[in-house]
């Protein structure tokens, strides 16, 4: 009886130490599965986070590149050759005055004013703006008469004296969108004139437009006219009264 008390403690403690090593087993099975499976859990992230970084590396990289190459397209594009460049040489017409010299004014080409100068009592502006596409000529100043308005018969209307020695260019040339200026002194000398004087014809290009283009302008009341002087056509007032100045004189 003795004996089979002691096989059987024998026997328990064996099993129960089985029980342990198999419990130890199990727990260190555990513990390595965990230790394992953490760092291929972290390289796992590591990689896709590197593989996302990339990819936004990647379209950044991408977007500012294809940035840069549209606006460089539109800046040589827009702005220099096709706003730019093409479109001023082609706009207008012949500004040149060797053309101008070769083509005459027409009457539909221009606009003609008259009108007090700023500053003196007895002299007029006569500005003749060139309204057309391209260059044309003038004659060297306008051909002027002085009359009366409801005057039937024109022989009794008095020209005024222009400058002498002429010579030079063909024309005076006058560019598209500019004007041709001449200025008339009604009274060089402020003494008494000729008061049933009330109107100025002008034909801006005397030596190839017709009488018959002739434009009539009213001077207003009160003008008396003695021994009126025209100047050549100049491009401002000052130099057009300059050359008023020398009318009479060869």
């Amino acid at each position: 009886m003795s004996t089979l008390r002691n096989r059987t403690t024998v026997l328990a403690a064996a099993t129960t130490a089985v029980l342990a090593l198999a419990l130890t087993a199990c727990g260190g099975n555990d513990d390595t599965g965990t230790k394992s499976a953490g760092p291929a859990n972290d390289a796992a992230a590591a990689a896709a986070s590197t593989d996302a970084t990339q990819s936004a590396t990647g379209a950044t990289t991408t977007a500012k590149n294809g940035g840069a190459g549209q606006n460089t397209g539109a800046t040589k594009t827009g702005a220099s050759k096709t706003g730019t460049s093409n479109g001023s040489t082609t706009a207008g017409g012949n500004t040149s005055d060797s053309y101008a010299y070769k083509h005459p004014c027409r009457s539909e080409d221009l606009s003609v004013r008259v009108y007090p100068r700023e500053g003196s009592a007895t002299q007029q502006v006569i500005e003749v703006n060139n309204v057309g596409a391209n260059s044309c000529g003038l004659s060297y100043f306008p051909q002027v008469s002085l009359g009366a308005a409801k005057a039937s018969d024109r022989s009794s209307d008095i020209r005024p004296a222009v400058p002498g020695g002429l010579g030079g260019a063909p024309a005076y040339p006058v560019k598209p969108k500019t004007a041709a200026i001449a200025v008339i002194d009604l009274n060089p000398s402020g003494a008494n004139g000729l008061t049933w004087i009330d109107e100025m014809n002008v034909l801006a290009d005397g030596d190839h437009m017709p009488n018959a283009e002739t434009q009539n302008f009213e001077l207003g009341p009160d003008v008396k006219v003695r021994d009126p002087k025209l100047g050549l056509y100049r491009s401002t007032v000052a130099d057009a009264v300059s050359s008023m100045k020398q009318a009479g004189t060869s």
